[in-house]
């Protein structure tokens, strides 16, 4: 499902993993190398006027060759710490799963690439506002929008 179908689908969901992915210029990707082992990579997130869920990656850079290999990805937004004094006031993190389908057109004149991500999976998880539990909201396109919470 692409980024703007998941928005129509789960508007307050997608605007709230959205903004943690705003919260910070740079994120984390995970990727496959070619022997199946998983390799971790910065990477910055471009959510789109029309909707759509961008990366990109420096021409010939090994996430890119990973990607165009394996197109599996995670993503996973800015993290910061939560007050030790107020738990409950962390925003928390968010994760994407999905598959990366690369832009040839217009290809870029520099040789880098561009990624349109197609959403397999979305997590929020959070510190609820009374600091005493963990919330985990999740969506996948066979289970829907779900929340569980951890004490």
């Amino acid at each position: 499902m692409w980024w703007n179908e998941f928005v129509e689908a789960e508007p307050g969901f997608a605007e709230r993993v959205k903004a943690r992915f705003a919260a910070g210029k740079h994120s984390t990707m995970a990727t496959l190398r070619g022997d199946g082992s998983p390799r971790i990579s910065g990477t910055e997130v471009d959510f789109t006027d029309d909707g759509e869920l961008l990366l990109g990656s420096m021409p010939g850079s090994v996430k890119a060759r990973d990607l165009l290999r394996d197109p599996r990805l995670a993503l996973h937004s800015p993290s910061f710490d939560p007050p030790e004094d107020d738990p409950g006031s962390w925003p928390g993190d968010a994760k994407i799963s999905g598959t990366a389908h690369d832009v040839v057109d217009p290809a870029p004149e520099d040789g880098s690439h561009r990624f349109r991500i197609d959403v397999t999976e979305v997590v929020l998880t959070y510190v609820a506002a009374a600091g005493d539990h963990l919330v985990i909201e999740s969506w996948h396109p066979d289970r829907g929008h779900e929340q569980r919470t951890r004490t």
